[in-house]
């Protein structure tokens, strides 16, 4: 007993750059916690950061877990550290990474968290100097973790962004593997700013839930939420990725089923319910006058065989919602030749939008027999089967949709709406599709479709 309490003390007295610490009575609990302060790009050390990743070890070592605490870590050191972390990981077992410090997204809505002496000028330099959260989570289920939990205190504006782009807001969505937990201290695409004091809000509230007695893993990420919401007015809501159906709980302690939540069971269990306006389909002057159909009306003018031009224009139409025009440029594309599987899909997708629901799958199969594997086609054979009330068969089209594009904004939607009608949960897709775009609740509504009505 004596040799534990030494070893405790030896971790929470512990300081600087890199300390292992490990837990002798549960060695399937592995965790990596890193605090990076110190950017010399940045004018300021994050003082918190340093901080709070020392709180977040002690209280992961108190929880049984074996910790490797690194501060200001760069480059080579980090890849070390994740090595070290994949190498611990037992079959079965939990694994956890806690980041303090700068994260950023590219164009390609991927996290990546940044060591003290990236090198950054340009989106190329993220992928080569940073450490892309998705793949990070994808090795630690690739060595066989059970329960895979990421918890990220970085959605800081910070000096590299501002140097390749106009914008590059917070942290990216993360795909993530079944069974894992990501939190970012802030929404998706949202920044917060840099704490002035020596713990951040964010963490503070992290850790008087994680000591929380008989609550969950998940339940403690959500009452996170609900008190760094709480505390800023609204104005700060961190992002939560749960897709957990194992019962875990930090302290270890047994999980009693009411405990701990901060809303009353009426608020958990009703369903989101976002209503969305559609947007307002431009006027016939409007399209006319708009400088891309103006431009294939011209080559349409000058060759009524111009299929290119009419599949072209018919995009445009359908993107800004006029579907009929859609439509019959689609048709007049595939009357001149255009028999390819693109063709076919977007007429399938303007005709669900239209309502000509039959037609739309007839379209949408014959894509498909043309690629079988094409993934906007089955997004658009989702749609139609979303529409025809047949939830289980958009279930199965959106989810062959995501295998091929994880990325599938539409896809995800309409998987959590067509879940959610056939009695499932759906809350996961949802959330997820939303915070990827916004809008995609517009879109939808522009279908036809809305989270509450079937």
């Amino acid at each position: 007993m004596r040799l534990i309490y030494a070893l405790l003390l030896t971790c929470l007295l512990a300081a600087t750059a890199s300390t292992t610490c490990f837990a002798a009575d549960r060695p399937s609990r592995v965790a990596l916690v890193i605090g990076n302060a110190n950017y010399p790009d940045y004018d300021s050390v994050l003082s918190d950061a340093a901080n709070d990743a020392g709180d977040v070890a002690d209280e992961l070592i108190r929880d049984g877990f074996a910790v490797e605490k690194g501060t200001n870590l760069s480059g080579e050191a980090m890849r070390q550290a994740l090595e070290r972390l994949y190498g611990r990981i037992e079959r079965g077992g939990i694994a956890l990474l806690f980041f303090d410090g700068f994260g950023i997204q590219t164009t390609t809505r991927q996290t990546y968290l940044l060591p003290i002496d990236a090198q950054i000028w340009t989106e190329a330099d993220v992928a080569h100097d940073g450490f892309n959260l998705e793949t990070i989570l994808d090795q630690i289920n690739n060595r066989g973790a059970a329960i895979k939990i990421a918890l990220l205190d970085a959605s800081r504006r910070n000096p590299f962004e501002r140097r390749f782009r106009r914008y590059s807001a917070g942290l990216a969505p993360a795909v993530t593997p079944n069974e894992t937990l990501v939190l970012y201290s802030a929404a998706v695409g949202s920044v917060i700013s840099n704490s002035r004091n020596e713990h951040s809000l964010f963490v503070t509230e992290l850790l008087k839930e994680m000591r929380a007695p008989g609550i969950s893993a998940e339940q403690a990420l959500r009452n996170t939420q609900y008190g760094v919401s709480s505390a800023t007015g609204g104005q700060q809501v961190p992002w939560l990725s749960p897709s957990l159906t194992s019962e875990f709980s930090f302290g270890g302690g047994p999980i009693h089923p009411d405990s701990g939540k901060k809303q009353s069971e009426s608020e958990t269990n009703k369903p989101s319910c976002d209503v969305a306006r559609p947007a307002e389909v431009p006027t016939a002057d409007e399209l006319a006058n708009d400088p891309r159909i103006k431009d294939m009306s011209r080559r349409i003018a000058a060759d009524r065989n111009d299929k290119i031009a009419y599949y072209k224009r018919g995009q445009v139409y359908a993107i800004k919602g006029a579907y009929a025009q859609a439509a019959q440029d689609f048709s007049n594309a595939i009357r001149l030749g255009g028999t390819d599987a693109e063709s076919y899909n977007n007429r399938c997708w303007t005709r669900a939008a239209l309502g000509d629901l039959q037609a739309a799958l007839q379209d949408c199969n014959m894509a498909l027999q043309l690629d079988p594997g094409l993934a906007v086609a089955l997004d658009s054979r989702g749609l139609v089967n979303l529409k025809l009330g047949n939830y289980a068969a958009a279930v199965r089209d959106y989810s062959q949709s995501i295998e091929t594009n994880p990325r599938s904004v539409s896809s995800l939607f309409g998987r959590g709406i067509a879940t959610r009608r056939s009695g499932g949960d759906g809350a996961v897709d949802l959330a997820l599709a939303k915070s990827m775009d916004p809008n995609i609740t517009r879109e939808f509504a522009g279908y036809g479709i809305t989270e509450c009505t079937p």
